[in-house]
């Protein structure tokens, strides 16, 4: 996609020096004023909500927790509160007009705090970011606090970049007259900390050269840098060579992204996947006067598209691997995806998700995407567009079907990836819109969940998903783990999870057809053995089950098996904040036993109550 441009040198004709401005300064009242009311408001919201509340201090204590115990919270908390603040600080002065009075201090005396506490962090990089590989990192002893004399380029390192950058553009008069000081220092950290790093290092895994296996950190930093370059690099040709090696660095990202554009980190990590790729396209388009367009690109629109594709209806997505079931869309993104590729029905589905301003802050502040928001002209039109009746993304194997009031998602895939769970041929089905037998989906973040230990989370582990348990036995992760004989039928999936068990287990045979039709969903196995074994039939679901003799009912659904089983309930309470924002209260894990046997043949109907 961008080979091309990289080989020709042709961005050193095409920038357009300076590169002009992303958004209006403070000092443009007429674009601040003009905002519409309900936007204003918004604003001053948004920045009543904060200049109350102090920057937080961010302790040595708090950065260690994670070394010592796995804790990501005790930093991370104070760390984004900080740049939550400083955002909400650099709105409400830009809304306000830079110096507006408060009772206690100027409105650009709470943005000038902020930045210079940012500015005067050891690290911009989060504690469970530091000591990622690169050259002449410290031994694990030495890692627990950062090391100032060798910087790293985290996704939070390059969002911090972005922050600051955006707001000495927005405030740039307004800074200067309060010190000159203010804005040198910024851009000494921003060069210091991350485009210098970027410029000369080839050792961070994020830029695929010393690691080809790319996720979504390659679009979201590259994003953020190139954002950070064009708002301080006043060189042509320096700022030619550092787009054109963020480009080089997207282009071996896209080389891991399929051609059905889909995300193996689940919809909830578009955002800063494909989205963080549009960013990079807005940001071209910018820096060019519009003279680089890449918008006809199959693959980039399956990409753009992907989100619509796995919504199940209302704020309910498919939600494999790491994902949240009912994720954060930035729906501003998709709205912008739809009108730069043409597609109605894509900008309507963004308009559906497209939420307040402050939604932008609420989890990893997103200054740039709250601005891109608070300018877009589009405010009024449809947000409803319904989804699409059948789903088939080959690269991922994964099927949806819709009928009538029943919706199944099927998967083959591989027990592996950074956000992996182990769950080969699992499957999930809604009734009437909601969730019945589902994926539990992510927790928050901890030690473990990236580490040795990340499998001994109960969310990822294959006997907490919809798969048979045989000989006592669940599957395991690892590269050969995947289905195999994937086919994708009028009605469902057919696929053999097999390989997804240790040779232990002695798995011959685990076929599984997955199928839907507006009579309910049915659910068939086929598993044959080394030797005899038992076989434990998962159903994990949304609501509590009672037992009507041999039926499960829950919900809106009940599921009968072919022939009589022995059936067992567990609760499972829902501790987990992030968990609990999708699933409040408790999921049910319903095992359907077989004697063993070497073959077995087990039938599972659901159907409505």
């Amino acid at each position: 996609m961008f080979e091309h441009i990289i080989q020709n040198h042709s961005l050193r004709d095409m920038i357009v020096m300076p590169v002009p401005s992303l958004f209006p300064p403070a000092t443009d009242r007429a674009a601040w004023e003009g905002l519409p009311l309900k936007k204003r408001s918004a604003l001053r919201r948004l920045a009543a909500d904060w200049k109350g509340k102090a920057y937080p201090s961010l302790l040595a204590s708090r950065f260690m927790a994670f070394g010592r115990a796995g804790d990501r919270v005790a930093y991370e908390t104070p760390y984004f509160n900080r740049r939550r603040k400083l955002c909400a600080a650099v709105l409400g002065a830009c809304e306000a007009g830079g110096t507006c009075e408060s009772s206690d201090m100027t409105v650009l005396d709470d943005v000038i705090d902020g930045i210079w506490l940012i500015c005067e962090e050891t690290s911009w990089v989060i504690s469970a970011h530091n000591g990622s590989d690169h050259a002449g990192v410290p031994p694990a002893s030495e890692r627990l606090l950062p090391d100032v004399t060798n910087p790293y380029v985290d996704l939070f390192a390059a969002q911090t970049a972005m922050i600051l950058s955006l707001s000495c553009q927005l405030l740039a008069e307004e800074l200067d007259g309060a010190s000159p000081l203010i804005r040198r220092r910024v851009r000494m950290e921003v060069e210091r900390r991350v485009l210098v790093p970027f410029e000369t290092r080839d050792d961070f895994w994020w830029m695929g050269v010393t690691r080809r296996d790319l996720n979504n950190w390659t679009p979201w930093i590259v994003s953020n840098v190139l954002l950070t370059a064009c708002a301080w690099v006043d060189d042509r040709l320096r700022l030619a060579a550092l787009i054109e090696r963020g480009l080089a660095m997207l282009e071996r990202y896209l080389a891991v992204i399929p051609a059905d554009g889909s995300c193996d980190e689940g919809p909830g990590y578009w955002s800063m996947a494909g989205g963080a790729l549009l960013d990079c396209l807005q940001l071209l388009e910018r820096a060019t006067g519009g003279r680089l367009s890449l918008w006809d690109d199959e693959k980039l629109e399956n990409i753009l598209r992907f989100p619509m594709r796995m919504c199940l209806g209302d704020d309910w997505f498919v939600n494999y691997a790491d994902c949240d079931a009912r994720p954060d869309i930035p729906g501003e993104r998709l709205l912008v995806a739809g009108e730069m590729l043409g597609d109605a029905a894509l900008a309507a589905f963004g308009r559906r998700f497209r939420g307040g301003l402050e939604s932008h802050l609420a989890d990893t502040p997103q200054l740039w995407r709250l601005l891109c928001d608070l300018f877009h002209g589009d405010e009024d039109g449809e947000g409803a567009v319904a989804p699409p009746e059948d789903v088939w993304l080959e690269d991922l194997q994964l099927r949806i079907l819709r009928r009538g009031d029943f919706a199944l998602v099927c998967k083959g895939g591989v027990n592996e990836g950074g956000h992996n769970h182990n769950d080969c041929g699992s499957f999930m089905v809604w009734a009437g819109g909601e969730p019945q037998i589902v994926d539990a989906g992510n927790m928050t973040y901890t030690g473990k969940t990236f580490s040795s230990e990340r499998y001994t989370l109960w969310n990822t582990r294959a006997m907490y998903h919809n798969v048979p348990m045989i000989g006592g036995c669940e599957q395991v992760n690892g590269w050969e783990r995947r289905a195999r004989d994937v086919e994708s039928l009028p009605n469902g999936l057919g696929l053999d999870m097999a390989p997804a068990y240790p040779e232990g287990a002695g798995v011959l045979e685990c076929r599984r057809e997955a199928t839907c039709t507006a009579a309910g969903c049915r659910i068939g196995d086929v598993i044959r053995l080394e030797r005899p074994e038992s076989v434990t039939e998962v159903f994990l679901l949304r609501n509590e089950p009672v037992i009507e003799g041999n039926i499960i009912c829950a919900g809106r659904i009940r599921i009968a098996p072919d022939r009589p089983m022995d059936s067992d309930i567990e609760e499972i309470p829902i501790t987990d904040p992030r968990m609990a924002r999708s699933f409040p209260g408790s999921l049910w894990r319903v095992k359907f036993s077989a004697p063993a046997g070497k073959e077995h043949r087990l039938g599972f109907w659901i159907r409505e109550r």
